[in-house]
């Protein structure tokens, strides 16, 4: 029997579509039968008609489509009825911001969902293909940069005129993962001189590569700057404090800032302050692409351009869906090459194995239990376990010694207090 994929019709706030015409007709072509909720594409520029041409189905009832899908797309968290409406055991497949959305989660466990979260997906070769966060935040850098160039009252290139020359825009990128190397990258094309800071050492030859200057202080020995995934990581104390004052005096200089930096399952890090911000010349122009995170400054507000002393603050919410027909293009084939990867050819079904590196990193709900690593709260419960333990030895009066070896533990905490720092994303 055929697997049965929905397509789900996002909310008002959100203009991009899990799939598109393109990949409708790939699915369809593995022998996936499609719906599409009606209208789900159109804040991207597909329209129904499209969907039909590819082989989808049109429905307007999608909880009763839900019913009856084996697998579900959506580029934000489905609704509680959508989640409610949907099989047990179906495969949920979205960005699905489990960190901050706990409950929701919650309720995929209830419902016997497999939820798999695709921002999560890990950085390896083989998934490439499917990592959201780099195709939508390729679209953010690039955006981030026109909607600074909007904002500013000035021209980014150097400019020789009879009347004199026109000096060329100062930008500043705070974090140079794939958006903040696109914003580089853009920036560049259009005349400004470009400067960025990253706490990973590696990111250095990036930003050169694209013609920037890299400003970064002396890191901690031997760390450099990043997880085992690729992932900026919270820096030392001493290092945010070296770091603060480097970019204070370099931000005072600038044109327009550009702040990426994101830690995965972590409030966004503060990179600017207030009084940084209120050290920037009149005029000039901030961009927070982390806002939905908390903002790498905190006077950001999300959704709104503000001003602070004469500096504005740009802080748009989705970004990658002011650009919706091209970023539910790239999102519509991360998810296909996802399923592609797991989806059995010959008995034309799909085979999740949860062994695999790429499930073990995004799935979230199995078996009507919350199974990632990250989100599983058991560690904590066996630690209460242990303490009635300790209660059977006070027969013997040597007791209290033995409560002084089980302050070992608490010596591990200044331990874990090193790891805070930084980083972007």
């Amino acid at each position: 029997m055929a697997v049965s994929l929905t397509v789900l019709k996002e909310a008002t706030r959100e203009t991009r579509v899990a799939a598109t015409p393109e990949t409708v007709k790939k699915m369809s072509a593995l022998g996936i039968s499609v719906t599409v909720e009606a209208g789900a594409g159109a804040a991207s520029g597909f329209t129904d008609a499209a969907y039909k041409a590819a082989g989808a189905t049109l429905t307007k009832a999608v909880s009763t489509a839900l019913k009856k899908s084996d697998v579900v797309m959506g580029v934000r968290a489905p609704s509680a009825a959508n989640v409610k409406a949907m099989k047990a055991n179906a495969v949920l497949i979205a960005t699905l911001n489990p960190y901050q959305n706990g409950p929701q989660v919650k309720s995929y466990a209830a419902a016997k969902i497999q939820a798999m979260s695709m921002e999560l997906m890990p950085r390896i070769t083989r998934a490439q293909s499917m990592d959201v966060l780099s195709s939508q935040s390729n679209l953010s850098g690039y955006k981030a940069v026109l909607d600074a160039t909007h904002e500013y009252g000035r021209a980014l290139p150097m400019m020789m005129t009879a009347a004199g020359t026109i000096p060329a825009a100062r930008i500043f990128v705070m974090g140079a993962g794939v958006a903040g190397l696109q914003a580089i990258a853009t920036a560049k094309r259009l005349g400004a001189i470009v400067s960025a800071t990253d706490v990973r050492r590696a990111a250095a030859e990036q930003v050169e590569s694209l013609g920037g200057t890299f400003v970064m202080v002396e890191a901690d020995e031997d760390d450099s700057g990043e997880t085992a995934g690729g992932y900026a990581k919270e820096m030392s104390a001493d290092y945010k404090k070296r770091q603060a004052a480097l970019v204070t005096e370099h931000i005072a200089k600038q044109d327009i800032v550009i702040c990426t930096a994101l830690i995965p399952g972590r409030p966004a890090p503060e990179l600017v302050t207030k009084k940084m911000l209120e050290g920037m010349k009149p005029g000039s122009v901030l961009v927070d692409l982390a806002v939905e995170q908390g903002g790498n400054c905190r006077l950001s507000k999300m959704g709104t351009i503000t001003e602070h002393k004469g500096v504005k603050l740009v802080a748009h919410e989705n970004v990658p869906g002011r650009l919706a027909g091209n970023a539910s293009e790239l999102y519509s084939r991360n998810l296909f090459n996802f399923l592609d990867a797991f989806y059995n050819k010959d008995k034309k079904s799909l085979a999740l194995d949860w062994e695999d590196e790429i499930i073990a990193g995004i799935g979230l709900t199995q078996n009507g239990k919350v199974v990632h690593p990250a989100l599983v709260t058991k560690p904590a419960a066996k630690a209460d376990k242990k303490k009635p333990a300790a209660k059977k030895k006070p027969s013997a009066k040597k007791a209290p010694a033995k409560k002084a070896a089980a302050k070992k533990p608490a010596a591990k905490k200044p331990a874990a207090k090193k790891a805070a720092a930084k980083g972007a994303k």
